[in-house]
């Protein structure tokens, strides 16, 4: 007999779900090229995306000929134990094997560690303006959030010290900041976890840290050695370029790598993702093509931008922040034009785009594209909502100067 379905999510095991759950706001990814290339009609071998972050050097071939190789036995399970990465990575950064945990991205070890520390009514401290992760992570459990307002668009670490209380669990740092591309001295994140107490975990998140001068970089696993509440997390999404495998790994003293492994999927890292991760993690000269070509790329969107006497936010990462006015209606203009941008009015910043570095040529293309975007005849306002002013902010860079 046939019976009319009833409507979902007005009753039964959706309206049972916790409350928190419901309210969460899902992740935004950056919009594919397929569906920009649906929506406008566009080829989409000449959209270009600069949205996501991602390495447009692509995946490196010694990740290709590992994958390759290890497809051949794709019909059994993955080494759960991650036994040969956690060595290499353990090798390199000088630490105990036990002290590796492996991920399907650094999301997934942000996600670990709440759920390792926090339950309702215990806390999180992160920074207004700081990854999304951190929101999502906390309020799928039903933890306290604590966001302290930014400092010159990055995180106020005299103040998240501050704002530890007797509910603090766990408190999330990222280094350099996304998407705001901030970073933070060695003697201030050394100072900040002098100040936190060693009940409360901290994260220090550091998926850009590849794109930093060499001189900017910290040994943070010494750090380990010297606080056993710090959880360093890094990816091979970025600066490695396997974005699409999916392979972070965090870096703690055994007793907080026992707690994630408890957590952790069996088989969170799949066999081609490790043999890649093996791969790439030897493969130096690649690793010295994405610096050099970010670097460069740096200084092509940051100077374009000083001539267009655009703000923008001088970046340690792989991307820029750069103010545009009513970004919607930019992001907007751009897409139009084939070229997809990031807007992130989610982090609290309505006038800004996130714009991550592409090849020179990608480059120029998204520079030509906002120079049309930004004519009046171009834009078609989002909303009529006029966004509020943000604070002054003298990291921020114009064409007049600091």
């Amino acid at each position: 007999m046939h019976t009319t379905p009833k409507p979902a999510g007005e009753s039964g095991p959706v309206a049972q779900a916790p409350a928190h759950v419901r309210a969460i706001s899902p992740y935004r990814a950056g919009k594919p090229i397929e569906e920009l290339a649906r929506e406008y009609g566009l080829d989409p071998d000449r959209i270009v995306k600069l949205a996501s972050n991602e390495n447009p050097l692509g995946v490196p071939v010694s990740a290709q000929e590992a994958i390759a190789a290890a497809a051949r036995d794709l019909g059994r399970y993955p080494d759960s134990n991650g036994f040969a990465l956690k060595a290499l990575l353990a090798q390199r950064h000088r630490v105990p094997a036990e002290w590796i945990t492996l991920g399907n991205g650094s999301n997934d070890i942000l996600e670990l560690a709440a759920r390792a520390f926090l339950q309702p009514g215990l806390g999180s401290i992160y920074a207004e303006h700081a990854f999304a992760v951190y929101a999502l992570a906390t309020q799928a459990i039903g933890g306290r959030h604590v966001v302290v307002p930014a400092r010159e668009l990055g995180h106020d670490l005299e103040a998240m010290a501050a704002a530890v209380d007797d509910s603090t669990r766990i408190v999330f740092v990222a280094n350099p900041n996304n998407p705001t591309g901030t970073f933070l001295a060695a003697a201030r994140i050394e100072a900040f976890l002098e100040a936190v107490p060693e009940r409360v975990a901290v994260v220090l998140d550091e998926a850009y840290t590849e794109y930093l001068p060499p001189e900017l970089r910290a040994d943070s696993a010494a750090w380990v050695r010297r606080h056993p509440n710090l959880i360093v997390s890094r990816t091979l999404s970025k600066a490695y370029g396997l974005a699409g495998l999916r392979v972070g790994y965090a870096i703690a003293r055994e007793g907080i790598t026992d707690l994630l492994n408890r957590l952790r999927q069996p088989f969170n890292v799949n066999s081609l993702a490790l043999a890649a991760a093996q791969a790439v993690l030897n493969d130096e000269a690649y690793l010295a093509r994405s610096y050099a070509l970010n670097r460069r790329g740096l200084e092509q969107l940051q100077s374009a931008f000083s001539t267009m006497q655009l703000r923008f936010v001088p970046s340690y990462a792989n991307f820029v922040l750069v103010e545009v006015g009513d970004a919607d209606a930019v992001y907007a203009a751009l897409l139009r034009q084939g070229v997809i941008v990031r807007p992130v009015s989610n982090y609290g910043l309505p006038r800004w785009l996130r714009v991550s570095v592409g090849l020179p040529e990608e480059n120029v293309r998204f520079i030509d594209a906002l120079s049309q975007a930004l004519r009046p005849q171009s834009l078609r306002p989002a909303s009529s909502a006029s966004p509020e002013p943000e604070r002054s902010n003298p990291q921020v860079r114009s064409a007049a100067g600091p």
